[in-house]
């Protein structure tokens, strides 16, 4: 893969050639390549942004599946970088804004395998990059913020949207400390109706699964005031329920709280209402993450299209995805193949 050269190291099951590069630890067979060009890396540019299925390629272009398969394995075998497609970010995107712009974050799993990290510009709804880490750790999301500064540049973000995860919270207050931070309101209310079930049975539950309900429809501060005046008044009058415990019988905890779920519904919508509301004192914040939810639906859509893949093909896949979306033109197209063909055909 290195170039340098390799050694025969033995044979496969099937009785093949194995070579083995001492350069780069690299074990591989002798295959047949299928040279590739921009004809094929436009067919397979609509295939993954799902403008031509495979079924649908095949019957235009007269091949079989394994001719298909050996036209984008070449694709497959490269995972495309962010910096990769850098050249194609708008100028008004990295250079000086007219306007305040808002940075979004969130991460999208792929099973227990790992998070896929993607980083956008919810103003002008453009990816600006994204990652694979096995984790939502504070070193990943410091590592992001390196690569995000090189294409800001010192075009600094007035804001950021997330779900509030304490890796990407403690990462935004050291390197951005005076930045306003909105906690999105949508991931608040899909929680608390999950801890308040629409069937309870203890009315204090109901009541308060009705003033979670209206959280993402709060405008202005007077409708603040009346919803924490609201959230105040079901504490004074059925906080005591919170304090209620359980004695275990027969089991290894001594005691736990009856109405867990329920406490925890209170501190989420009581601990640090500032976080929750920072779209209020500025305007160009949206209270939810809503670009990056709907890049998310699109993305589960796509992977449920595509059943079988393997992770590393997944992370492959939406690799291609996220370079092909910043594709406005066949200009584009073309300029990405010549920056990458040399790196293609390596493999």
């Amino acid at each position: 893969m290195c170039g340098e050269k390799a050694r025969r190291n033995g044979k496969t099951k099937i009785g093949k050639k194995r070579f083995f590069c001492r350069y780069c630890y690299y074990s591989f067979i002798r295959q047949r390549h299928v040279k590739v060009g921009y004809s094929d890396f436009v067919k397979f540019h609509d295939f993954i942004v799902n403008k031509l299925n495979k079924e649908a390629i095949l019957e235009k272009e007269y091949i079989s599946r394994t001719s298909l398969w050996r036209k984008f394995k070449p694709f497959f075998g490269y995972c495309p970088a962010p910096e990769d497609s850098n050249f194609l970010i708008p100028k008004n995107l990295s250079n000086a804004k007219p306007r305040p712009w808002v940075l979004g974050i969130d991460g999208k799993w792929l099973h227990r395998q790992g998070v896929v990290m993607i980083y956008r510009d919810v103003t002008n709804k453009f990816n600006l990059y994204w990652s694979f880490h096995f984790s939502e750790s504070y070193e990943a999301v410091e590592k992001d913020f390196e690569k995000v500064n090189l294409i800001i540049k010192d075009s600094l973000f007035s804001g950021v949207v997330s779900d509030w995860k304490g890796a990407i919270v403690s990462a935004v207050n050291i390197f951005f400390p005076p930045t306003p931070h909105q906690r999105c309101l949508s991931h608040v209310q899909r929680q608390l109706l999950r801890f308040l079930p629409l069937r309870s049975p203890i009315p204090a539950t109901q009541k308060l699964r009705i003033i979670a309900k209206v959280i993402t429809d709060i405008k202005t501060h007077e409708e603040k005031y009346y919803w924490v005046s609201s959230v105040n008044y079901w504490i004074l009058k059925y906080g005591h329920i919170l304090k209620e415990k359980t004695i275990g019988v027969g089991v290894k905890k001594k005691w736990w709280y009856t109405h867990g779920n329920t406490r925890r519904a209170v501190k989420l919508l009581t601990f640090n209402e500032k976080h929750l509301f920072a779209y209020l004192d500025y305007p160009f914040i949206p209270n939810t993450n809503n670009s990056l939810e709907g890049l998310n639906s699109q993305i589960k859509t796509k992977l449920s299209n595509h059943r079988g893949m393997q992770t590393p093909q997944q992370i492959t896949y939406l690799f291609w995805l996220f370079t092909f979306k910043r594709i406005k033109n066949r200009y584009d197209l073309k300029r990405l193949w010549d920056s990458l063909k040399n790196k293609i055909y390596r493999f």
